[in-house]
């Protein structure tokens, strides 16, 4: 701001001022004339006259305006850069409420059923992530070697894994004699319900989204063509660094398996189909993708001769094509580890349940108890046997004997269970199964203690360095799952079994077992205890007897 030092020049600039707003008051009362400050003035005048003030309240409020405005200029001191004060209030406010149409507009956008319909790729949600203390929470959901799919496309730990899928692509076409333009005008006809596959928006171009597509699939394909009938076959080298069975295929299975990392199960099938000459075909590669998986599943349970002959007949077999949770490729593996093996279907109490419950009920982390801890359980005389079974959820409890199918535990189990979690949280069509079997061992498991007594009974087999960290691996996997018991399939396993544990004279059955009978010497000194207190109780009577009836 520039100071006025000259009195003089001070004097004929409030004069000259003084005229100015008389000669503006004067042309502003004449009927009919128009200036360029009405002009100006105009838009506070609509703005005010919405109000309805008093006329004299309008002249006051004009006067006011015009006496700020030869202040600024007073102080400010720059005649040529002078602009009277306009109104800014409603252009902002207009660009606000064109702001919030905008957001309304995207949100029913977003709210159309079309954009939710086909949604099954999802990312796991905030909840899941931090369930872990030491911080490896992201580790069980986020790709370590290979990326598949948008979400983690373009990672730069992940770069690495891009030439060898080019080399996929490349091997194939040659291969199959074939130009890669068949592949891509083939999923860019699909490229719309491939997006709508994955939540929230996908920041790849036509051309990026499609050619990701192309070369992400081929390479999950020679991956499970080479697992099935081998990678020579398919025209590797026995050396190749990823298209050999190797030990670092576990950690590309581990990968593969992320829900984070799927790609549409179609449009593997649409790429198996191009290379196999029949475009049409469906669940081919389902079948292909449980061998290549199948090392991750939860057991190895040997089975014997007679009972092979059994699973012949009982086995309720996996079929792709009728499945409706094959989606991709980690849907297809946790249904085909929910159909293994002889037994009920895990929803042959599901009738009950529902008769059960007369209204739906909302989740409550409460009420998430489904049974006591393996301790409390043994004090209680339940006894835990192994079940010959490969389904590891099959659990059955008869006459006080809980029988659990063996379950085999290694470094990919966690991740592996994660992931089928958050599978079942996040797709409305995915029932709880795991998610419940995984609670259930959670609440028997409590201790390491109780880790080494389902070991001793060949129900736990696990490659971890302790049973502490088998224990702490249960107790962290449902640690922020929220979900309705009432929903469980082993809810009535759970009842039966708490009904079994309440009854007392099963808690002094088991008392007197444990503290009496748990060993040789023990059982050996309480039956000496018991024919001495026999012996005791004769002479006791005989000599009463004497006393009372002596000529007898």
């Amino acid at each position: 701001m520039v100071a006025v030092f000259n009195k003089e020049l001070l004097s004929w600039y409030l004069i000259t001022l003084k005229l100015r707003e008389t000669v503006e008051a004067g042309i502003a009362n004449s009927p009919g004339s128009t200036s360029s400050r009405d002009l100006q003035l105009r838009p506070l005048q609509r703005q005010q006259s919405q109000t309805q003030p008093p006329p004299d309240q309008q002249r006051l409020t004009l006067q006011e305006s015009s006496f700020s405005q030869s202040h600024l200029i007073s102080i400010n001191g720059d005649d040529e850069n002078v602009k009277e004060e306009r109104e800014v209030t409603n252009p902002m406010e207009s660009d606000w409420a064109i702001s919030i149409r905008e957001k309304l507009e995207q949100a029913h956008q977003d709210h159309e059923a079309a954009s939710w319909a086909k949604l099954c790729i999802y990312r796991v949600p905030q909840y899941l992530r931090v369930g872990d203390d030491y911080g490896k929470a992201d580790k069980a959901f986020v790709p370590q070697i290979v990326s598949l799919g948008p979400y983690h496309h373009g990672r730069k730990n992940l770069r690495d894994m891009d030439r060898h899928k080019w080399r996929s692509l490349h091997q194939i076409l040659k291969r199959t004699h074939q130009d890669v333009k068949l592949y891509l005008d083939s999923i860019r006809e699909v490229e719309e319900k491939a997006r709508a596959c994955y939540e929230g928006p996908i920041p790849l171009s036509s051309n990026e989204f499609v050619e990701m597509m192309v070369l992400d699939g081929c390479f999950v394909l020679e991956l499970f063509r080479g697992a099935a009938g081998g990678f020579e076959h398919l025209g590797y080298s026995r050396n190749d660094p990823v298209f050999a069975m190797r030990g670092g295929m576990h950690s590309i299975q581990r990968d593969m398996i992320m829900l984070e990392n799927q790609i549409p199960l179609f449009i593997l099938d649409r790429l198996l189909g191009l290379q196999i000459g029949n475009p049409n075909q469906r669940g081919l590669v389902a079948k292909l993708a449980l061998p290549f998986f199948d090392p991750l599943t939860p057991t190895d349970e040997p089975l014997q001769n007679s009972d092979r002959n059994k699973l012949e007949y009982s086995i309720t077999p996996f079929d792709p094509l009728i499945d409706k949770d094959g989606l991709h490729c980690l849907g297809v593996f946790r249904q085909s580890l929910l159909r293994r093996g002889p037994g009920p279907e895990p929803h042959a109490s599901r009738n009950w349940m529902k008769w059960r419950s007369h209204a739906v009920r909302v989740a409550d982390k409460r009420r998430q108890q489904l049974i006591h801890c393996v301790t409390e359980l043994r004090e209680a005389g339940v006894k835990f046997r192994k079940r010959k079974t490969d389904r590891f959820w099959d659990i059955k409890f008869e006459n006080g004997v809980l029988w659990i199918p063996r379950l085999l535990i290694h470094d990919g189990t966690k991740s592996l269970f994660l992931n089928l979690i958050a599978l079942e949280q996040c797709h409305l069509d995915c029932t709880n199964d795991i998610t419940s079997y995984v609670i259930f061992m959670d609440n028997l498991i409590n201790s390491p203690g109780d880790v080494g007594y389902l070991h001793y009974c060949e129900i736990i087999e696990h490659w971890l360095g302790s049973d502490a960290e088998v224990a702490d691996l249960f107790n962290r996997l449902c640690q922020e799952v929220v979900f309705d018991i009432n929903d469980s399939y082993l809810s009535r396993l759970s009842e039966q079994v708490n009904r079994y544990y309440n009854h007392r004279w099963n808690a002094w059955r088991a008392s007197l077992k444990h503290n009496y009978f748990n060993n040789p010497w023990a059982i050996i000194s309480f039956v000496a205890a018991v024919v001495l207190l026999v012996l005791t109780l004769a002479q006791t009577f005989y000599s009463v007897y004497g006393y009372y009836w002596p000529n007898s």
